[in-house]
């Protein structure tokens, strides 16, 4: 499947940017909707205005045909509860109900690891099973992770409402090799139990980037959900004995050799085409 020009909602954030430059790599044209204008976005039209609102999408969406949808509050830690849930489904249902009375038939959302429920429990949550995979059981009391839930549940909705493909991307910690990924690491590798919630994962900033654009063409249909994450985990010690530690007693669904991440990356591999091309460099 063929892209010609995208509308990228979010596109002043982290994953935007690179998606912006990404798409510039590949001569795909792009939108970009966002809150404020910058000034600086690599995109052929910037257009200011909340990803909730149907009529600023609409004008965003003019000549496109594809989608790729960032605009989020990605935290439930710094806005009231109510703010996090209802902004993050509105504007998911906003861009992928225009996009598809649109006519536009492939969109790329968002989603996130957390939408299992364990990064922004009260308490540490043990996964049901490792690897996790889209099919396991959620444990979400908290607002961001319903959001992304819900998003999920909104694209099948609109998939066929519309008879449109919207891909779901279920991104760990994401970051550069400046200073966050790095940072985020040696904190980790100190106190590995402040990324027992996150299963030590991570994804580098333009490998996000690419499976984004990767899932734009990728051979598939309805409303498919996909994690994706470098393959080896953050810090320099064994998984076995990370989950023996601070999860003990899940069942191991499969072998997970060295650092090998506890995510089930086999979908994304084999389906998206997409594996992780950059890793941190802890020296094993």
């Amino acid at each position: 499947m063929t892209i010609s020009r995208v509308l990228v909602t979010g596109a002043a954030g982290r994953i935007g940017r690179a998606v912006l430059a990404r798409l510039a790599e590949q001569g795909v044209a792009a939108h970009a909707l966002v809150l404020d204008d910058p000034g600086d976005l690599a995109a052929d039209r910037v257009f200011t205005g909340s990803a909730a609102d149907p009529a600023r999408v609409r004008t965003a969406l003019d000549g496109v045909d594809g989608v790729i949808h960032l605009a989020a509050i990605p935290t439930p830690e710094r806005n009231e509860a109510l703010e996090v849930f209802t902004a993050n489904v509105s504007a998911t249902f906003a861009v992928l109900e225009e996009a598809g009375r649109a006519g536009i038939r492939r969109a790329v959302i968002a989603s996130s690891y957390a939408a299992t429920g364990l990064p922004f429990a009260r308490t540490l949550l043990h996964p049901a099973y490792v690897p996790i995979d889209p099919a396991m059981p959620t444990e979400i009391e908290d607002p961001y992770a319903l959001s992304k839930q819900t998003d999920e549940l909104t694209a099948a909705m609109m998939a066929h409402r519309h008879g449109m493909t919207v891909v779901a991307l279920r991104y760990p910690f994401v970051g550069g090799f400046d200073e966050r990924l790095p940072g985020w690491a040696a904190k980790i590798a100190e106190r590995p139990e402040l990324g027992a919630r996150d299963l030590w994962s991570y994804l580098e900033t333009g490998d996000a980037a690419r499976a984004a654009h990767l899932a734009l063409g990728a051979p598939v249909s309805g409303a498919p959900v996909f994690y994706v994450a470098a393959p080896r985990t953050v810090v320099p010690y064994s998984t076995a004995e990370l989950l023996d530690r601070f999860h003990p007693g899940v069942p191991r669904r499969a072998d997970l050799p060295g650092r090998t991440v506890p995510i089930d990356l086999r979908p994304a591999r084999e389906v998206l085409g997409f594996t992780a091309a950059y890793e941190l460099d802890l020296g094993d």
